[in-house]
């Protein structure tokens, strides 16, 4: 049996989504000392949906595939939805992650709230603490036109 599926390695070979967003609504980092991985999204939101997602990911062909992936699940849905986007939810839309590679799925999951929680931020909306457990200070974002 095969260590990586072939959507791993179709997402790590050819990803999708990859680049900056320059005047993106929100972005967001994370890592993982312990293998080196680190994962950056961009998000360009309009009405509560995400427009366009990009990434740029330094790391092993698990994480680029995870980036690849996540962003594809995200691109295009409400933000409500890209909250909810766990790293299960990405590892088995790549039909599995080896096991000493799920932190990878983690870290896009991570990424993608970390953005989300930049551009609330940004927008100075409420606090969901379901959503952010380590953010005290945003609020509800709706939005603005005039952004």
């Amino acid at each position: 049996m095969a260590l990586y599926s072939e959507k791993v390695m179709d997402h790590f070979r050819n990803p999708r989504n990859v680049g900056i967003i320059e005047d993106a609504d929100g972005v967001g980092e994370a890592g993982n000392a312990k293998c080196g991985d680190i994962m950056k999204i961009y998000l360009k939101i309009e009405n509560d949906i995400i427009e366009d997602v990009k990434f740029e990911t330094f790391g092993c062909g698990s994480a680029i595939a995870s980036s690849s992936m996540a962003t594809e699940l995200i691109k295009g849905k409400p933000v409500s939805e890209a909250l909810a986007l766990t790293n299960q939810a990405v590892a088995q839309a790549l039909d599995g992650l080896p096991p000493h590679k799920m932190h990878c799925s983690v870290l896009a999951e991570e990424a993608i709230k970390k953005a989300i929680e930049d551009y609330y931020e940004k927008c100075g909306g409420a606090h969901n603490p379901q959503q952010f457990p380590n953010c005290k200070s945003i609020k509800q974002c709706y939005h603005r036109s005039d952004a």
